[in-house]
C-alpha cells in the first residue's frame, strides 16, 4: 500500500512539474512599479509568489507615483534589464504598444489555456484591436468611506448601499458642525465629476460633457455651505486625502477602494483610532444602486525582456485566483472576481464587520474612469485643465463644460 502511495505521489509531482513552465534556479524578475516599499499588496504579492516559486526572486524598480507614466516611458526605451511594467493608466498600454514596448499576449493565453473569464470583461480594456497586451490584477472601484463615530455622535443613521446624491448632500450638511466636515473631496477630477460614467452610458471620452454639470453644481453647493473643505485651501496646503480623513473630523469621503488597506494599517499603527465603514457610492436617479466607476492596474511584459516565459508565468499567476488571494489578503481589491476572493477581502483583519461594508465589496456595475479611445491622452489633458479652472472658481461650471465640448471637438476636426 505504501509503495503504491509513493508511486501515485511521484506521478502527481511529475504531472505538476509538466503543467508549470520549468523555472531555472536563482532567476530574478525585475518589475517596474510605483510606491513599492509602501504599498501592502505589492509586498504581499512578492512574498506569495516567491514562496510558491522557489528559485525565483522578485525585484521591484521603484518609480515615484506622480511621475510614473513619464519616467516609465523613459526607462522603457531600449530596456533589456526589466521584465515587467505595471500599468497605472489604461492609456499607458495604448502608448507603449504604439511605441513597440509591449509584448502581445494572445499567443501565451492560447498556449497555456489561460482562463480570462474571471476578469468579467475588464481584460478587454488592455486590448488594442483583438490583441491583449496586459493582464489586470487590480480593479479598484470607488466607495463611500464614513466615520462611524461621527455618525453615532450626531445620532445619524449610517449610509446605506442605496443612497442618492441628493440624500448624501443632505446628510453631509446635517453632519457639518463643531469642526466636523460632512464630506471631503480630493482635488482630482475623479473625486468630483467622474460619477457620470457610473450609468454605463456616458464616458469621459464621448466628446460631450453636459452631464458633468450636475456634479459640479452639487460640489459647489457643498463647498459654499461649508460641508467640505474648499478646493483652493486643499491646493494651497497640499493636504492629502488619506491624512484628511485620518484626522477624524470628516464624516464621509468618496474615494477609491485602495484606501481600505491604508486605513487598516492606520488603525494598526494608531495613526487613526476611530471606527469606520464603507458603503456603495451614492447614485443618480435612474442609475442602479451599487454602480460606481474605477480603474484597472495591470502588468505588461517588456517586449525586450530576455525572460518572457517567466514573466508570463508571473503575470498570469498575479491576475489569477492565487495572485488575487495575495492581493486581497491586505485589503486591496483584485481584478479577478469570485466568491472566494470576496470572502478573502472581508476576512482581512481590520476590515469592517458590518453587512453594509461587506455588501459594498460587490458593485452592481463599474464603469471605466477613462476608456480605451482615440486621442484619450489629449482628451484627459483638456478635461483636467478645465476641471482645475472650474474648481478654483476662475470660470463657472457652464463655461468650463462649454470649453470641454469645444476643445475636445477640435481634436477630431
Amino acid at each position: 500500500m505504501k509503495k503504491m502511495l509513493s508511486v501515485v505521489l511521484a506521478a502527481m509531482m511529475l504531472l505538476s512539474l509538466l503543467a508549470i513552465p520549468a523555472m531555472a534556479e536563482d532567476q530574478v524578475l525585475k518589475i517596474v512599479t510605483w510606491d513599492a516599499t509602501t504599498t501592502p499588496y505589492l509586498i504581499a504579492q512578492k512574498e506569495a509568489y516567491e514562496a510558491s516559486h522557489p528559485g525565483v526572486k522578485i525585484e521591484y524598480v521603484d518609480v515615484a507615483s506622480q511621475d510614473y507614466p513619464i519616467k516609465a516611458s523613459s526607462i522603457l526605451r531600449d530596456d533589456k534589464e526589466n521584465d515587467i511594467y505595471m500599468v497605472k493608466e489604461i492609456d499607458d498600454i495604448i502608448k507603449w504598444n504604439d511605441q513597440g514596448y509591449a509584448e502581445p499576449l494572445n499567443a501565451y493565453v492560447e498556449k497555456t489555456g489561460y482562463d480570462l473569464s474571471g476578469f468579467v470583461g475588464t481584460d478587454k480594456n488592455y486590448c488594442v484591436g483583438d490583441e491583449l497586451y496586459a493582464v489586470p490584477f487590480r480593479s479598484d472601484f470607488w466607495v463611500l468611506f464614513y466615520n462611524k463615530d461621527l455618525f453615532d455622535a450626531a445620532n445619524e443613521p449610517y449610509p446605506t448601499n442605496d443612497m442618492t446624491w441628493e440624500q448624501y448632500a443632505e446628510v453631509a450638511k446635517r453632519l457639518t458642525k463643531d469642526g466636523v466636515y460632512g464630506t471631503h473631496y480630493h482635488t482630482w477630477l475623479s473625486a468630483v465629476a467622474n460619477w457620470t460614467v457610473a450609468d454605463g452610458v456616458n464616458t469621459l471620452a464621448d466628446k460631450n460633457y453636459d452631464d458633468l454639470l450636475y456634479f459640479y453644481k452639487l460640489y459647489q453647493d457643498l463647498e459654499d455651505s461649508g460641508a467640505c473643505m474648499a478646493y483652493s485651501e486643499l491646493k494651497a496646503s497640499g493636504l492629502h486625502y488619506s491624512a484628511a480623513f485620518a484626522n477624524g473630523n470628516i464624516a464621509m469621503m468618496p474615494m477609491g477602494y485602495w484606501y481600505v488597506s491604508t486605513l487598516i494599517n492606520y488603525n494598526k499603527e494608531g495613526t487613526c483610532n476611530f471606527n469606520w465603514g464603507i458603503a456603495a457610492v451614492p447614485h443618480a436617479e435612474g442609475v442602479k444602486a451599487g454602480s460606481s466607476f474605477g480603474n484597472l492596474t495591470g502588468a505588461m511584459i517588456n517586449k525586450n525582456s530576455t525572460k518572457k516565459d517567466l514573466a508570463w508565468d508571473y503575470i498570469s499567476w498575479l491576475g489569477g485566483e492565487q495572485g488575487a488571494a495575495a492581493t486581497a489578503s491586505v485589503g486591496a481589491r483584485p481584478a479577478y472576481v469570485s466568491e472566494a476572493v470576496a470572502a478573502a477581502m472581508s476576512a482581512v483583519e481590520g476590515f469592517p464587520a458590518d453587512e453594509t461594508s461587506k455588501g459594498a465589496l460587490i458593485p452592481a456595475f463599474v464603469g471605466m474612469e477613462w476608456p480605451v479611445a482615440d486621442k484619450v491622452a489629449d482628451i484627459k489633458t483638456i478635461v483636467n485643465e478645465e476641471h482645475t479652472m472650474i474648481m478654483s472658481r476662475e470660470i463657472t461650471p457652464e463655461e468650463g463644460i462649454k470649453e470641454m465640448n469645444e476643445r475636445v471637438a477640435e481634436l477630431f476636426e
